[in-house]
């Protein structure tokens, strides 16, 4: 039979010692059930983990993890949770379970207007206690060594100093410019992202390649700052819409900043896309809903993060893994985007 639980139990943490009262035995009795060490009498050893499921007791994972030098935890470390972030999360997550791991998702201390530097700070509170490795999402530095395996998703300053996974950025920018283009527009804006980031960098190479091939000059005035930020993005877009020239066309370097020039439009009185057509790059699921729903370079977001967990994974087994997975980004072509207006 299991051990009836004492309901009057104050609401908190379940200590040892309250499994040990409502068992009947010794808390040296418990530590040796729940740690699966030998001595304690089959019958004692199901009442203790009957004990152990109705309270919800869990093992100090610190002190687990001293012991064993594995907490078979994976951290994966986010400097914000939105919605880039969130999709890697549920690939990664998956394939956490899969594999037989937990996840721990972190979101760094960003100070103030300097986010630089967040990762090194995380993973020093985080490393050879709490998690066995960890997955960094947009580093901002590189981080050559490391007390313990790391894999980083897009970094900010490129490939280098861990493993690292990212999509087809120079490629999929090209592959959404030529899209405009071979709508008709000649006329189109680039709403960048941040320039310390080398996907950012990359988009905007990949927009300025595909003008050069179409033969069209590429307009400095054109490229806007967006930042990867709404407010400014959408400042960015109203600065450009409201001139006598204004394109026709806007390549955003992100969804986010896609979206707020929909927005923009839409507070300008412009129809999307029969005014203005917009793509973006991402597709997070913001861009399904949107209003135009949006037309964008698909990064794929789930086995980004799925392929990353298995890198570490394989790191944590000792095993090679390739300094660098690239995967491709895929046009999705929904209603934010159609022929250029005759003017």
């Amino acid at each position: 039979m299991s051990a009836p639980v004492n309901s009057s139990l104050p609401l908190g943490r379940v200590t040892i010692s309250d499994v040990a009262r409502e068992a009947g035995v010794s808390i040296p009795t418990v530590s040796k059930v729940v740690n699966g060490r030998y001595g304690v009498a089959p019958a004692t050893s199901k009442r203790v983990l009957d004990v152990v499921a109705a309270l919800g007791y869990e093992t100090s994972l610190v002190a687990s993890s001293l012991r064993r030098q594995r907490t078979n935890v994976i951290g994966i470390l986010v400097a914000e949770f939105e919605s880039f972030s969130v999709e890697l999360l549920k690939g990664a997550s998956t394939a956490a379970a899969d594999a037989g791991y937990e996840l721990l998702a972190y979101s760094g201390l960003v100070a103030g207007n300097s986010p630089v530097g967040w990762e090194r700070r995380s993973l020093s509170r985080l490393a050879g206690t709490l998690i066995d490795g960890a997955i960094i999402v947009t580093p901002t530095v590189l981080i050559p060594t490391s007390s313990i395996p790391v894999v980083a998703i897009d970094p900010h300053t490129g490939q280098g100093g861990p493993s690292t996974i990212d999509s087809d950025n120079l490629g999929g920018a090209r592959v959404a410019t030529r899209h405009l283009i071979e709508l008709g527009h000649r006329r189109i804006a680039h709403i960048r992202g941040r320039r310390d980031l080398a996907s950012a960098q990359l988009r905007e190479s990949g927009y300025r390649d595909s003008l050069a091939e179409a033969g069209i000059p590429f307009d400095p005035a054109l490229v806007v700052d967006g930042g990867y930020q709404t407010v400014q993005t959408a400042e960015a877009a109203r600065e450009l819409l409201t001139r006598a020239d204004r394109p026709t066309a806007v390549f955003a370097a992100n969804d986010m900043s896609a979206l707020g020039v929909i927005r923009a439009a839409d507070e300008l009185g412009l129809r999307v896309p029969d005014d203005l057509s917009i793509v973006g790059f991402d597709d997070i699921p913001e861009a399904r809903t949107s209003t135009p729903p949006l037309t964008t370079l698909a990064q794929p977001l789930h086995d980004i993060g799925a392929q990353a967990l298995q890198m570490l994974i394989e790191l944590l087994d000792g095993r090679d893994v390739p300094s660098r997975v690239h995967l491709p980004a895929e046009l999705v072509v929904r209603g934010s985007t159609g022929p250029a207006p005759v003017r």
